[in-house]
């Protein structure tokens, strides 16, 4: 076997068992599709990452957005909120201040912890959401100016819109939100640990407009396992052309 390629084969394989790698949950519903990545920094954050991955164009409120909660196993877990930017790539949109400062969207996104009940099956220990559903309050928002009032979680604005959105297109409760994001928020949480083992991360939930009723789904995660058994395929097919 070729040593280099031999080594980028392995290389691959510790890849997919490190927890900073990231694991990424995904969903669909009708013409919704969004994504949560989860990732360890190197200083021991948990650094999440949720895009609206949806190529439709965005027409009423309740196909934005908003929410993302998940659950973590292996007991308590105690989060700092540590900052929410702009994803790369992203913009605001509707809001007539134009971009923040920095890509800086703390002011409308909000973190909480413990038992949250959102009426979906099975309560959710952690969320983090743009609006307050009765959940999120000032209290909980991640650092950064209050782009938009009120000064806590509310309404539609500062959601996320898909990637496939046209601006020229929409009800009147998206173009005249105050802000909406194209297309990810990437959030920081500290309190984890370099070690932070990322499989105890599971029933991530999305959330869509700014009312219970307006929709969501579940998020699902790619088979154990998967990377590893692609770099084991790749191995193999090393070994057949040596």
């Amino acid at each position: 076997m070729n040593i280099r390629n031999g080594a980028a084969a392995l290389a691959l394989l510790t890849l997919a068992g490190t927890s900073g790698a990231g694991i990424i949950f995904s969903g669909t519903s009708g013409s919704h599709a969004a994504s949560a990545e989860f990732s360890v920094s190197p200083s021991g954050e948990l650094v999440v990452t949720l895009t609206n991955t949806s190529a439709a164009d965005v027409l009423v409120p309740s196909d934005i957005l908003t929410a993302v909660f998940f659950n973590v196993t292996g007991g308590a877990l105690t989060l700092t909120r540590d900052s929410a930017v702009l994803g790369a790539g992203s913009s605001v949109l509707y809001d007539p201040q134009g971009q923040p400062a920095g890509g800086v969207v703390g002011g409308e996104w909000a973190y909480r912890g413990g038992s949250l009940n959102i009426g979906t099956p099975g309560s959710r220990g952690h969320g983090i959401s743009s609006t307050g559903v009765g959940l999120f309050n000032s209290s909980d928002l991640f650092p950064g100016p209050d782009l938009q009032p009120p000064a806590s979680p509310n309404g539609l604005e500062y959601g996320i819109t898909s990637a496939g959105d046209n601006i020229a297109t929409g009800n009147g409760g998206v173009t005249g939100s105050g802000g909406l994001i194209k297309n990810a928020v990437v959030f920081t949480l500290g309190g984890v640990g370099a070690n932070f083992d990322l499989s105890r991360i599971g029933n991530v939930y999305f959330f869509y407009g700014t009312a219970i009723n307006e929709g969501g789904f579940d998020g699902n995660v790619p088979t154990p396992g998967a990377v590893s058994l692609l770099g084991l395929a790749g191995i193999a097919s090393l070994r057949r052309r040596r």
